[in-house]
């Protein structure tokens, strides 16, 4: 029955119904912030609703897209509306139906000026997100994507911090111009294969010279997205000053739009630059790790802390999907999934104590122990998980990745591993300071435990943790079959390609010998 529905245009677009309720509501100021929020709030979980349905209906032993729509767009540039998931995009969207209630409610007291635009510029995100994962079209993905960009920037640039400007217009920047090349490719796509239906372009092979320039102009908008090292520098700036449920939205699924985009287009579109490039952004990976893990330890700023641990874990998805080995493309894709809910409930981590005490500075806090025990307790379940403890998510995703690595290269699989220890060394040293220690600050006495709101954000977010590290195999069974399916594909097009490289030395050598 499912099937016949258009539910994952349903799914995309739910939200946007929700907004239009709200650009409705009338009253005064206070009656119009009270509605929006509701509004928003079963807007969101209506939506996720939405997204059970697609994960119940969804067969994982079905190889390739479920749940297909497909219908013209733009006739004359053969151009269409076509939408799918597979066992990596369905992962992706309930992530971003998952965490959007919990951005609704965090937001629920701190924000208090434009709730109506607020709530608006969410519900469009999370349409924008959810379009982004299924669709199946070059240019559709490419409308999406981009479009992320616009109520992100708004998020940033009115509710955000004091230097919001600057960070909002370099996370723009930043992201906009990796995306021309993005741009810059698809129209060269569309010029060899003429159309920018994905099911065609993937099955025309495109010359081993275009190949590597297509990579290169794709690789450029998904590195800035994951953020790669060196291009990573927007990513801390834009953390620090978006508000809370900014940087949960912004952690939780932003990031993953350049993994996705790997896993979706520069591995199976272009296998053999992605052979030539894989060593090279493996090292990049590396780096990162190690780097940004070493810049966290300096930290004084705890956003600032934990969007540096971010570039660190995003290195073990890089390196897990450019490994190209069964375990390390489970074990990025796992990772993703897992630093999606384990960053965001630390990023709601500090948001709470910052609603507080209004101030991010990790020496201004110490002894949270003995006035907030919840939150306590929570935190610590949260810094586990993000030094990869077993038993929690955070270990199933390092692991694999590692594994995977370990038989590509002992070198980078080694380098990776040291980021495990430098990442306990920074996440251990943050939660000490915080929690432990003694309430040396006078005002630190007033603090209050979490409310329900709080408590329930955080009691969901810890059951998520609890589940992908005790039982895996829930995640695992969706994403296995793609990952095969991937790495079939990658490995058929390079044995033709290598085919197609003997025939035609074979022939060079015949003509010579001819002549």
């Amino acid at each position: 029955m499912l099937e016949e529905l258009p539910i994952l245009s349903l799914t995309t677009f739910f939200p946007l119904f929700g907004a239009l309720f709200i650009l409705l509501i009338k009253g005064d100021e206070a009656t119009i912030a009270r509605n929006s929020r509701y509004v928003a709030l079963w807007s969101s979980v209506l939506t996720f609703v939405l997204s059970l349905l697609i994960y119940i209906g969804f067969d994982p032993l079905k190889p390739g897209d479920q749940f297909v729509e497909h219908h013209t767009w733009v006739k004359e540039f053969n151009i269409s509306y076509h939408m799918g998931v597979d066992g990596f995009s369905i992962l992706f969207i309930l992530l971003s139906t998952f965490l959007m209630p919990l951005c609704i409610l965090a937001s629920w007291e701190s924000i208090q000026k434009r709730v109506r635009e607020y709530m608006l510029a969410f519900l469009l995100l999370e349409t924008l997100m959810i379009g982004m994962f299924c669709a199946l079209d070059l240019i559709l993905f490419y409308v999406f994507f981009e479009g992320v960009l616009i109520p992100m920037f708004l998020i940033i640039g009115i509710w955000g911090g004091e230097r919001r400007i600057y960070s909002c217009f370099k996370f723009f920047l930043y992201t906009f111009l990796g995306s021309v090349f993005m741009l810059l490719a698809i129209i060269a796509i569309y010029v060899q294969v003429g159309t920018t239906d994905l099911t065609a372009v993937h099955n025309h092979t495109f010359s081993a010279n275009l190949q590597h320039w297509l990579w290169l102009a794709f690789f450029a908008s998904f590195a800035v997205k994951v953020p790669m090292w060196p291009v990573h520098t927007w990513l801390p700036d834009a953390h620090v000053e978006a508000p809370t449920a900014g940087s949960v939205i912004l952690a939780g699924v932003l990031l993953k739009m350049g993994g996705y985009g790997f896993l979706r287009f520069s591995v199976p579109l272009f296998p053999e630059a992605n052979l030539t490039f894989a060593p090279y952004v493996m090292s990049l990976s590396v780096i990162a790790v190690v780097y940004a893990s070493l810049v966290a330890l300096v930290q004084k700023d705890m956003k600032k802390l934990i969007a540096y641990s971010s570039v660190a874990h995003m290195g073990f998805v890089t390196l897990g999907i450019f490994a190209m080995t069964p375990q390390a493309v489970t074990g990025a894709m796992i990772q993703m999934l897992s630093h999606g809910l384990i960053s965001a409930a630390l990023f709601l981590c500090v948001g709470v104590v910052y609603d507080r005490l209004h101030t991010r500075e990790i020496s201004r806090y110490g002894g949270l122990v003995a006035i907030m025990p919840v939150y306590a307790a929570f935190f610590m379940l949260f810094t586990m998980a993000s030094v990869g403890l077993p038993g929690t998510s955070g270990f199933v995703g390092e692991f694999l990745v590692i594994l995977g690595s370990f038989k590509v290269s002992t070198v980078f699989a080694t380098l990776a591993a040291t980021g495990m220890i430098l990442g306990a060394a920074y996440a251990l040293w943050l939660y000490r300071r915080v929690v432990f220690g003694k309430l040396e600050h006078a005002d630190l006495q007033s603090l209050k435990d979490l409310n329900w709101r709080e408590s329930f954000s955080f009691a969901v977010l810890g059951i998520a943790v609890l589940w992908m590290g005790i039982y895996p195999k829930t995640f695992t069974d969706i994403i296995n079959p793609s990952v095969d399916n991937l790495i079939a594909q990658y490995t058929r097009k390079l044995a033709q390609a290598q085919k197609v490289g003997q025939l035609a030395s074979a022939d060079s050598v015949s003509q010579v010998r001819e002549s």
